[in-house]
């Protein structure tokens, strides 16, 4: 069974309700039939009623949706005014704050905050600012969460990796990179992949001497230290560093480079040193390397939202949303 097979299985056992905010995207209507058809989760639709519903008819989607139009919902009053409480120090008007809510997002966000779901996958046709921003500023991020970040699933079809941040945070500093670190190594855990993080560069264990190589030192010895604090002494967590890339993926490799190294030639979590090397090597394995790609997956929100590529596929929308019930389940 793949990976992608094996989440949806998990969802499955403990369906949860997921919101689809980008109704008006053709994508994400087919994707919420296949969502609600294989009970994966409930779907809540965002956007005007008759027009959902007559996309619904004409694309041949079958289901019992719930469908919200923020302009006309019971509580349109209540997610404007609270939305006003919440951001009124930021120099918001009630106007400003009405027409927020407005939005379908943003409204798809304060439907989480509500209890009125328990997740949120966007970004078909909306960038990765415009479903993070309104996450930040209405679910904040979770207790001990020191920054949000995201990763993409890769999957083989006898292997899954994690590749962060390849998303989200464009030039993580010494912290950020080992908080990153330490997050997708407990996105890994969640999923049932072995988390044995490789901190990469372009230098191994010393063979380059910069600036850049010594963020990525630096980061190590943090996320060294903050795994243990987080996972204890005895967790399957294994964070090394720096390592490029063939000594943190092929044995033989990482035994010359890297000896005694306990992640080096068995790394499934990759960290990439800024945005620019993780979003390029993940369109590379995709692309190239025929890897299914899921993501970016969102860590650090006090409630699961994750982003999609506008690019996306709507299975690639039922994969996403299988992985955000998995996290809700792990999460309550």
């Amino acid at each position: 069974m793949g990976f992608i097979d094996q989440v949806i299985e998990r969802a499955q056992a403990n369906p949860r309700t997921i919101v689809l905010p980008e109704a008006d995207d053709e994508r994400v209507l087919k994707a919420a039939g296949e969502i609600q058809a294989r009970k994966i989760a409930s779907v809540t639709l965002i956007g005007a009623v008759d027009t959902v519903t007559r996309k619904l008819n004409e694309l041949g989607i079958k289901g019992e949706f719930e469908i919200v139009d923020p302009a006309r919902a019971p509580w349109a009053d209540e997610f404007a005014n609270d939305f006003f409480a919440m951001r009124k120090h930021k120099g918001i008007t009630e106007e400003q704050a009405r027409a927020t809510m407005q939005q379908c997002i943003p409204h798809g966000m304060m439907l989480l905050h509500k209890g009125k779901a328990q997740g949120l996958v966007a970004g078909a046709s909306h960038s990765t600012g415009d479903t993070l921003r309104p996450a930040l500023q209405i679910l904040k991020t979770a207790p001990g969460a020191r920054l949000a970040s995201s990763f993409f699933f890769m999957a083989f079809e006898d292997a899954t990796y994690l590749f962060a941040d390849s998303g989200l945070v464009e030039d993580p500093n010494e912290e950020q990179l080992a908080e990153i670190a330490v997050a997708t190594a407990q996105s890994a855990l969640t999923f049932g992949i072995d988390p044995t993080v490789a901190m990469l560069s372009y230098s191994t264990k010393g063979s380059a001497k910069s600036p850049l190589t010594e963020k990525v030192v630096k980061a190590t010895e943090l996320a060294q230290k903050r795994a243990l604090e987080v996972f204890g002494p005895d967790s399957k967590v294994r964070i090394d560093g720096e390592l490029q890339g063939d000594a943190a993926l092929s044995d033989r490799v990482g035994r010359s480079k890297a000896p005694g190294s306990e992640v080096a030639g068995r790394a499934k979590v990759l960290i990439f040193p800024n945005l620019d090397a993780g979003n390029i090597a993940y369109k590379l394995v995709q692309y190239l390397g025929g890897a299914e790609a899921y993501g970016p997956i969102i860590q650090g929100t006090r409630l699961p939202i994750n982003d999609l590529s506008r690019g996306c596929s709507p299975e690639d929308i039922v994969g996403v949303a299988a992985i955000t019930v998995v996290q809700s389940q792990v999460l309550q």
